[in-house]
Formats: C-alpha cells, sequence, structure tokens
C-alpha cells in the first residue's frame, strides 16, 4: 500500500506495547478467548432458541436450527481461538482437561471464571434486546422435560435420567475434544468441525428432553439473569462426571504416557 494511505498504527497500538509478554501470553489472551466463546455460544445458542420463539416455530426445524446455532458457536470459536486457549469455552471440558493433566488447577479455575462470565453477559444482552412479550431468556434455560405439570410426570424424563443424558452427552464431546484436540495422533485439522458437529448431534437427539447444555456455563448464564435455578445441579454434576470420565479413558488408557 501507498505510504500516504490512512492506515491503523497496528504496531504501536498492540497490547505488547502496554503489558508485560508472560502476563499477556500466559493469562489475559488466553483468559479472554475463553470469555468470548461462552459469550458467542451463549448469545447464539440462546438468542436462537428466543428468535424460535418470537416467530412460534415449534417443529422439527427449529431444533435443527438449535442444534446448529449451538453447534457452529462452539466449532467457529474453536477455529478462531483454539491456539490461543486451547478452546475449552465449558467449565465441564476445563474440569476434564484438568482431570486429564492438561491444565494447572490455578488456570482451570481463571479459566472456569471466563467462561462463566461471558455467558452472563450475553445473557443480560439477549435480555435487552428481546422483548419480554414475545420471548424471555426462561424460554432459553436448559430444563428437564417431565412430560407435564409436575416434577414426578415422566412420561418422558425425570431428574435421575436428565443427570444420565447430560453426562453421557458430555462424555461424547470430551470424548471428541480429546480424540482430535488433545491426542497429538489425532486429526486435529478437523478439530473446530468434529467438535462442533459432536455438540449439534447431542442437541439433536436431547435438546428435548434436557436442553442439552453439556456446559455448566450455558446453564449459569441465562439461569442467573433470569434468577431461575430449578435443577441446576443437573447442570454441573451431569457435565462434569462426564467430561471426566471421558478424560480418564482418553488420557489414562487410549493415550501413551507421555516419556519421562
Amino acid at each position: 500500500m501507498a505510504d500516504n494511505d490512512m492506515m491503523v498504527p497496528a504496531r504501536s497500538l498492540n497490547a505488547e506495547n502496554f503489558l508485560p509478554a508472560g502476563l499477556l501470553q500466559s493469562w489475559i489472551r488466553p483468559l479472554l478467548a475463553e470469555f468470548i466463546g461462552p459469550f458467542a455460544l451463549t448469545f447464539l445458542g440462546a438468542g436462537s432458541i428466543m428468535m424460535a420463539v418470537t416467530q412460534g416455530f415449534g417443529d422439527g426445524g427449529t431444533l435443527v436450527m438449535v442444534a446448529l446455532a449451538h453447534g457452529l458457536a462452539i466449532g467457529l470459536m474453536v477455529a478462531a481461538a483454539g491456539h490461543i486457549s486451547g478452546g475449552h469455552y465449558n467449565p465441564a471440558v476445563t474440569i476434564g482437561l484438568w482431570v486429564g493433566g492438561k491444565i494447572g488447577a490455578m488456570k482451570a479455575v481463571g479459566y472456569i471464571a471466563a467462561q462463566l462470565l461471558g455467558a452472563v453477559v450475553a445473557a443480560l444482552i439477549l435480555k435487552q434486546l428481546f422483548d419480554s412479550s414475545t420471548a424471555t431468556l426462561a424460554n432459553a434455560i436448559p430444563s428437564v422435560n417431565y412430560g407435564g405439570p409436575h416434577d414426578t410426570d415422566m412420561l418422558i424424563v425425570g431428574r435421575q435420567n436428565a443427570l444420565i443424558i447430560e453426562a453421557i452427552l458430555t462424555f461424547f464431546l470430551m470424548y471428541v475434544i480429546y480424540g482430535v484436540a488433545v491426542d497429538k495422533r489425532g486429526p486435529s485439522a478437523i478439530a473446530p468441525l468434529a467438535i462442533g458437529l459432536t455438540i449439534t448431534m447431542d442437541i439433536l437427539m436431547a435438546g428435548p428432553l434436557t436442553g442439552a447444555a453439556m456446559n455448566p456455563s450455558r446453564h449459569f448464564g441465562v439461569a442467573l439473569v433470569d434468577g431461575t435455578w430449578k435443577d441446576w445441579w443437573i447442570y454441573w454434576v451431569g457435565p462434569v462426571a462426564g467430561a471426566s470420565a471421558a478424560a480418564v479413558v482418553q488420557s489414562y488408557i487410549f493415550m501413551p504416557r507421555d516419556p519421562a
């Protein structure tokens, strides 16, 4: 480009000129990436549900739309910044990677805090964007489908089954993450696609049953802003248990031990 073109002085504005390189590399960049990922998941995933409500959708096409919104959000965010933070975007995934010895405890706590904050900020924005007369955050909170107005109604699924479902769904997610993004023998080039499709697959099966959260931050952000905490523990215990089980299988059975 010509010297007289109007250009932003990128070099002088780079964060490295203002912050210690070690702090930037080890904490600020990865934590920001881990904030943006769950923000995108909640804004686009929960937002797609709220949009469906405003349009009066209630058929199979709605489920496909919601599944793709969640899957594409995570897949694309992994592609965009997975090389910066690892692309966890999920407290259960972070805990699973900690169980597998892939992240330290202190950084794991920082990641989880950033993930929860990203989901909360996205939920706050959604609450402002949508008129409560057409759609509310309550519509986008993952919830157990009891099949009736009472918690004891189990025509479809109850708490115990919901917990099992969330654990199995997150097992698949963590299993794939280890296989394509952690294990060096795996096809890392397709990691964003594989991870996004796993989320899409899980929602297509279990979205109508539990919301198919697979991610405590996805439940936490909208639940906190809406003030609705019914069955919240299912969306922590199930995903963390499933992710931890997959981490054990992949990290301690499938993957060879690193040479000492």
